[in-house]
């Protein structure tokens, strides 16, 4: 909206403009409307699951829609970005109905969504961008059939969706992860001069998480639920598919795909085998393993997890 009365001589001020306004909306948005939230009823089979019973919880639906009034605000209109705009709309939706249904949806319920924004993703990526990608540790580059990277994308955001949804169950965890890895794909961006509008707008869903971390650092008032994570995940996807490198995910998530994807792993093999000795001694999420099986505490593991991305992104930055 901005951009109706300044030009791109002014990305600069804007920027500045939209940092700022971001993160003091999400905030004043989450003091007003958290108590509007529903509350969380505690997680049985998860480490301390019982600390979170009775918090507010599914705070996503408020920072994703001061993230999607940033983005009208501060970026231009273009048909690609409003698309992904309004599927991090779908994602957080169906988790927030999931975060507020008596009854929890049912994973094919949950997978059935999954997949019809994930094939909206690759459908739109396709049209607006060409089905070439960089090759890391290269300065070459490589083109896939459409049909193939259609697929390849539709896995992508799944797995995305899930890591990241399943790696929300310690305080601040989720959250810092994933500005973490949305900051390594935004330098990514930044060192191959892609899109300045997609780069302005995953620096706006930083800023939103972040805000949320000011409430959700332990010990927490609220959570993010689904409606934060799906979302996020979601995006996340995104935003490494316009680095031109989404291979590079591998490690600009590695965190969250061991912490939340194992479990993943470790269910499907057990579900496959029909045996319960797959990884038996192995705790899923593996933030819980480090909690019950380690003794580490939660702040212990939100830094810990957070230095190995660090160190781990600093590096995929200089090969990609």
């Amino acid at each position: 909206m901005v951009y109706m009365f300044l030009d791109d001589r002014y990305i600069g001020i804007i920027t500045f403009a939209s940092i700022i306004v971001t993160f003091l909306l999400t905030s004043l948005a989450i003091k007003c409307f958290e108590k509007l939230l529903p509350r969380d009823m505690g997680r049985e089979f998860a480490v301390n699951g019982a600390k979170s019973a009775g918090k507010p919880r599914g705070a996503g639906i408020i920072f994703i829609i001061t993230f999607m009034i940033s983005s009208v605000l501060f970026i231009p209109v273009k048909s690609e970005l409003i698309v992904y705009v309004i599927l991090t709309f779908a994602a957080m939706l169906s988790g927030y109905l999931d975060d507020s249904s008596k009854k929890p949806w049912g994973e094919l319920k949950k997978g059935i969504i999954d997949l019809v924004i994930a094939v909206m993703v690759a459908i739109t990526f396709l049209n607006f961008n060409e089905n070439i990608i960089r090759l890391p540790f290269a300065d070459n580059t490589l083109t896939i059939p459409p049909v193939i990277f259609g697929i390849l994308i539709v896995i992508l955001v799944w797995a995305s969706i899930n890591v990241t949804n399943c790696s929300d169950g310690v305080d601040g965890l989720c959250g810092t992860l994933s500005v973490i890895t949305l900051t390594t794909a935004y330098l990514m961006c930044e060192k191959y001069n892609t899109d300045p509008y997609a780069k302005h707008m995953i620096l706006i869903m930083m800023i939103c998480i972040l805000s949320y971390l000011w409430f959700n650092a332990s010990p927490s008032r609220l959570l993010m639920g689904d409606a934060g994570s799906r979302a996020i995940g979601l995006f996340i996807a995104i935003a490494m598919l316009k680095t031109s490198n989404p291979i590079l995910y591998l490690l600009a998530g590695i965190v969250l795909i061991i912490d939340g994807g194992l479990g993943l792993v470790k269910l499907t093999l057990i579900r496959l085998t029909k045996s319960q000795n797959i990884m038996k001694n192995l705790r899923t999420p593996i933030h819980d393993h480090m909690r019950k099986n380690k003794k580490w505490s939660d702040p212990q593991v939100v830094f810990r997890f957070a230095i190995i991305q660090i160190v781990i992104s600093l590096a995929t930055i200089y090969i990609a």
